[in-house]
């Protein structure tokens, strides 16, 4: 097994998802048909018409992927141990750099989050509320970090990262959810075994962060699931009864389980990004998650060149090679 291709796989399966899923972002499945001519079949700009897509070229990846590279740079500084104080300058940093607040890119619960840091107020009263994905969005490159069966400590340190902007029951578990299913995704051919991982990290996520009010992933997870064995050899029920039924808003309790489904029903990230792409709603997020976990399960070589190609082109600025050097490093570490 070639850990290190199933580590790309998961890098470059992220920008691939959100680049893929950045033009119709925050839009109707029925538009992003209509605008599209029938929907999203390459990597494109932004339109002008979309507020949060219009500054984005074809191929660039949004906040998810930056903000995960964000956090796996202050984990390099740190030498893998987790600095909440330098993981929120980093943010703060990159958040007025992108002028991201003028440009409506961050999520609700990361805008309000930020503004308190930046305040010099404590953030805890907005990240123990959080309900929505930023947490899930950009954790993808952790799971990268462990082994399967280290849950535990796959949850201590996702709680660690993500509690700079959510430290909620929901939020940590559904950060849990993807980076355990990544890790998982690494080594299982059997996605089964990957379901049943995460359904166990949900329960230690929980016991992780603040109370809420909200359902639990893994029964709507279930739900997404019995749809991708309902319409397995319909791509397009499957992707319209999902976005019906289990939802593709900003909240934990859509977006992540819908990823899960989407990851299990499509298992090759170029088949993940056209379907998340076209599907409606946070299609930036939801497909930088599935798309993480389907390039973590089937490895780099899996993934289209031509989409590597301009991923690499269309962000100069990223090293995709020192990222996954990174990582590999981290797993020794850690």
């Amino acid at each position: 097994m070639n850990i290190r291709n199933k580590v790309a796989g998961c890098l470059y399966g992220m920008a691939l998802g959100d680049s893929m899923g950045m033009p119709g972002e925050l839009w109707s499945r029925k538009k992003i048909k209509e605008i599209f001519s029938g929907g999203i079949k390459e990597l494109l700009d932004g339109p002008k018409d979309n507020d949060i897509a219009c500054n984005y070229n074809k191929g660039q990846f949004t906040d998810d992927t930056s903000q995960a590279l964000i956090i796996l740079d202050s984990l390099s500084e740190n030498n893998f141990k987790v600095s909440r104080a330098d993981i929120g300058r980093k943010l703060v940093y990159w958040a007025e750099k992108e002028n991201a607040f003028e440009n409506n890119i961050l999520g609700p619960t990361s805008k309000l989050a930020l503004t308190s840091i930046i305040n010099k107020q404590d953030p805890s009263e907005i990240t123990s509320k959080a309900l929505s994905n930023g947490s899930a969005m950009r954790i993808a490159p952790i799971g990268c970090l462990f082994l399967p069966e280290e849950k535990e400590a796959l949850v201590n340190y996702v709680y660690e990262v993500s509690s700079v902007t959510h430290s909620s029951d929901i939020a940590i578990a559904g950060a849990a959810i993807i980076a355990q299913a990544v890790s998982s995704a690494i080594y299982y051919k059997d996605f089964d075994k990957i379901i049943n991982d995460i359904f166990d990290v949900e329960k230690l996520g929980l016991k992780q962060g603040s109370e809420t009010y909200a359902a639990k992933l893994s029964e709507r997870i279930k739900i997404g699931l019995s749809l991708a064995e309902k319409y397995r050899y319909d791509e397009e029920r499957f992707s319209q009864s999902i976005y019906d039924i289990v939802g593709s808003g900003v909240s934990l309790i859509e977006s992540v389980p819908t990823a899960i489904s989407i990851a299990y029903f499509c298992k090759d990230p170029n088949k993940s990004a056209i379907m998340c792409a076209n599907l409606g709603g946070d299609t930036d997020t939801i497909g930088a998650m599935a798309t993480s976990i389907c390039g973590a399960y089937k490895g780099l070589d899996s993934i289209n060149e031509e989409y590597i190609t301009i991923l690499k082109k269309q962000n100069p600025e990223t090293d995709f090679d020192s990222y996954i050097d990174l990582l590999m490093k981290g797993r020794e570490i850690l």
